[in-house]
C-alpha cells in the first residue's frame, strides 16, 4: 500500500449531519464503535458531533464523550459543528482538532437554523477565530457556506451573494471557506462555474464540497467540483442525513459510492472499500431498521476491480451483498 497522502480527502459527516437528521438516538456506545470502524477503513476525517443545546438536538447531548474518545484514534482529525461561540468554546474544551461554523447565504435559511442574519454570523465566526487564537491556535476554522446552489425557503441564491459572504468570512479569519448544497438543488454546471469563481475569488481558502444527492446528482456534481479543483469531499455513509431546518433536504452523498467513483478512476481516497462497507453493521446495530442508500454496497465491487494505489479487493467483495450473505 503507498504511503503518499491520498489525492482526494474524504470528509466522513454522517455521525453528525447523518445522526442529527433522524429521529432516534443513537446510543454513545454505538457511536463510538461506528466511529471507530469508519477510522479502521481509512478514514482520516470524521466530523463526529455538533456542539448544539440538546433540547434542539438530543441526538448530540453526548457529543463531548464522542470527541474525546475519537481523539485518540491515531492520524484522525476531529471535526464538529459549531453555531456559535458559545458551542466553540464547549467543542474546544472537549478537544476538537478542527471547527465547522455553518454560514448560509440564505437570509432565511440563516433564521431558521441559527436564528441570525448571514451578516451576524460573519461576526458570530469573527469571535470563534478570536477564541481559538486565544486557546487553541491549532484548531483550524472552517464556513461551511449553506444553501450555496439554492434554498427550500429563499429559492435562488444569486451566485454574487455566495461570493461575498465567502470573502467577508476570509476576512473574519477562516482558515477555509466551501460550498454546501443544503438543499439538494445544485446541477454540474452550476457546481463547477460556482467553484471556479469561489477559487478566484479567495484562492487556496477555498475548502470543502459538501454535496447531496436529492436529485440524483450527488456523484456527477462531486465530479464536477474534482474537475475544477476540489479535493475535499463531505459524504454520509449509507447517505443518511440532510438539514432538519430546510424541508426537502435529504440525500447525502454516499461515502461508499464516492470512495468508488475515484478508486475507480485512479484517484486515491485511502479508504478501504471492503471495511467501509463492513462498517454499516455497526452503523445497522446502533440504528435498527434505519433506512440506508447506496449502490456500491448493493452491487458489491465490479470484477477485476483494483484500487487506485495498486491493491486488490478480497474476492468476498467481488459478490453482491445478497450473495455474500446467503
Amino acid at each position: 500500500m503507498s504511503t503518499a497522502p491520498p489525492s482526494v480527502l474524504i470528509s466522513e459527516v454522517a455521525p453528525r449531519d447523518g445522526l442529527q437528521s433522524v429521529a432516534r438516538t443513537m446510543p454513545t456506545a454505538a457511536k463510538l464503535a461506528w466511529i471507530d470502524a469508519l477510522h479502521g477503513a481509512g478514514l482520516r476525517e470524521i466530523e463526529v458531533g455538533s456542539f448544539v443545546p440538546a433540547r434542539r438536538l438530543p441526538q448530540m447531548a453526548d457529543v463531548a464523550e464522542v470527541v474525546r474518545h475519537a481523539s485518540r484514534l491515531p492520524e484522525l482529525t476531529v471535526m464538529a459543528l459549531v453555531p456559535n461561540l458559545r458551542g466553540a468554546e464547549a467543542a474546544l474544551a472537549a478537544g476538537v482538532h478542527k471547527l465547522t461554523v455553518p454560514v448560509s447565504a440564505s437570509a432565511a435559511h440563516s433564521l431558521a437554523n441559527v436564528r441570525k442574519t448571514p451578516e451576524q454570523m460573519v461576526d458570530e465566526v469573527r469571535a470563534i477565530v478570536a477564541l481559538c487564537k486565544e486557546r487553541s491556535p491549532g484548531v483550524m476554522v472552517e464556513a461551511g457556506i449553506s444553501t450555496a446552489f439554492g434554498c427550500t425557503l429563499q429559492g435562488p441564491v444569486p451566485e454574487d451573494d455566495v461570493l461575498r459572504l465567502a470573502e467577508a468570512l476570509l476576512r473574519a479569519g477562516v482558515d477555509e471557506a466551501g460550498l454546501s448544497d443544503t438543499t439538494g438543488m445544485a446541477n454540474p454546471a452550476q457546481v463547477r462555474r460556482l467553484f471556479l469563481r469561489l477559487r478566484a475569488a479567495i484562492g487556496e481558502h477555498a475548502g470543502a464540497a459538501h454535496l447531496h444527492n436529492t436529485r440524483g446528482l450527488g456523484l456527477a456534481n462531486c465530479l464536477a467540483a474534482y474537475d475544477v479543483g476540489v479535493r475535499t469531499f463531505d459524504a454520509s455513509q449509507g447517505g443518511i442525513g440532510g438539514c432538519p431546518y430546510a424541508p426537502g433536504a435529504s440525500g447525502n452523498v454516499v461515502t461508499e459510492d464516492l470512495v468508488l467513483m475515484f478508486e475507480a478512476m485512479g484517484v486515491d481516497t485511502g479508504v478501504d472499500l471492503e471495511r467501509l462497507t463492513a462498517a454499516r453493521a455497526a452503523l445497522v446495530q446502533g440504528l435498527p431498521g434505519e433506512a440506508l442508500y447506496g449502490m456500491t454496497p448493493e452491487a458489491g465491487l465490479p470484477k477485476g476491480f483494483t484500487y487506485a494505489d495498486g491493491r486488490l479487493p478480497a474476492r468476498e467483495a467481488l459478490l453482491p451483498t445478497t450473495e455474500r450473505l446467503a
